[in-house]
C-alpha cells in the first residue's frame, strides 16, 4: 500500500498558500511542496491530494490518504462531491480542483484517513511544515483558476 499524507496552508483565507505531501512506499519516502501568492486553506488542502494521486507512476498499489481536512475526506467518503458532479458543482467551490480530483479517483483504489491536526501524528506534522513553508516561498505559483473566480 501507498501511503499519502496531506496538508494546506493559506497566511490568510485567501492569502500565500501551500501544499505539503509526505508520500511512503517500500521503504522509500517522497516529499512534495508548492507555494500559491493568493489561495485559500481548502484549496490548497484538496490540491494536496491531488497532486499526490497525479504524481503516481502506477495504478496497480491500494492508496491510504491521511489527511486533516475535513473539508476534503468528508467530501469524498461521505459522497457529496459525486452528487457535487451530477448537478455540474453548481454553487460549490473549488469546481475546478474537484474536477481534477474525480479524474484521479477514478484511477486508484483509495482509503481515506482523517487525522487530527497539529496533535503529534509525525507525517501530518511534516506535512504542514512543507505547507507552510510551501505559503512563505519566494517560488510561488499563481493559482490562475482562483484569482479569476476569487468567489468560486
Amino acid at each position: 500500500m501507498v501511503e499519502i499524507f496531506t496538508d494546506g496552508s493559506a497566511k490568510g483565507n485567501p492569502g500565500p498558500g501551500g501544499y505539503g505531501i509526505v508520500m511512503r512506499f517500500g521503504g522509500k519516502v517522497k516529499e512534495i511542496s508548492q507555494g500559491y501568492r493568493l489561495t485559500t486553506n481548502n484549496r490548497m488542502e484538496l490540491l494536496a491530494v491531488i497532486v499526490a494521486l497525479e504524481s503516481m507512476k502506477t495504478t496497480k498499489y491500494p492508496i491510504r490518504i491521511c489527511s486533516d481536512s475535513k473539508y476534503v475526506i468528508d467530501s469524498i467518503v461521505k459522497g457529496w462531491v459525486f452528487n457535487w458532479e451530477k448537478k455540474n458543482f453548481k454553487g460549490k467551490k473549488n469546481e475546478d480542483l474537484w474536477k481534477r480530483y474525480l479524474i484521479q479517483h477514478s484511477r486508484f483504489k483509495i482509503e481515506y484517513k482523517w487525522v487530527k491536526g497539529h496533535a503529534g501524528h509525525p507525517e501530518n506534522e511534516r506535512c504542514d511544515v512543507l505547507a507552510v513553508q510551501g505559503a512563505e516561498s519566494k517560488n510561488q505559483l499563481i493559482d490562475e483558476w482562483f484569482e479569476a473566480n476569487p468567489s468560486s
